[in-house]
């Protein structure tokens, strides 16, 4: 009589270690290959859009005409891409994003008149970010802050 007790109970710690089992491998595929390599693809767009974004309001800050102007303007950056910041820098007449992830990051060239003779500063994803535009007598100087 005891052993025929004993059957259900085993029956069902077997269909509950077979549930664990399955829930550990499910755990261990997803987060060691798949979630890794879709946060990594969706960081990569996310510093595509943010790099174009943040190109795009640098050169709406430059005005069509005149050379005495004085412009600054607030630009929206995410804090983070992918968990971690990064920073966005002007080299010569384009925009750098650089981030710790290799797969994060790029470069895009600023679409700016004759009439601006520098781009310079950076932006850390962390601070306020501003783009400030001032007349010199030479032309226009763009600056990142």
């Amino acid at each position: 009589m005891p052993d025929r007790a004993v059957a259900p109970v085993v029956g069902k710690l077997l269909e509950a270690g077979i549930v664990v089992l399955f829930i550990v491998l499910l755990t261990t595929v997803l987060y060691g290959g798949v979630v890794p390599s879709y946060r990594a693809a969706v960081g990569a767009e996310l510093g595509d859009r943010t790099l174009v974004s943040a190109a795009d309001r640098v050169e709406s800050a430059v005005p069509e005409t005149g050379d005495a102007v004085s412009v600054e303007l607030r630009v929206d950056l995410p804090e983070t891409l992918r968990g971690a910041g990064y920073s966005i820098r002007a080299r010569g007449r384009a925009l750098v994003l650089d981030h710790p992830h290799p797969r994060i990051g790029g470069e895009t060239a600023l679409g700016l008149p004759s009439r601006v003779v520098r781009v310079e500063g950076e932006w850390e994803s962390a601070r306020p970010a501003t783009v400030a535009v001032r007349g010199s007598g030479d032309g226009l100087r763009v600056t990142l802050r």
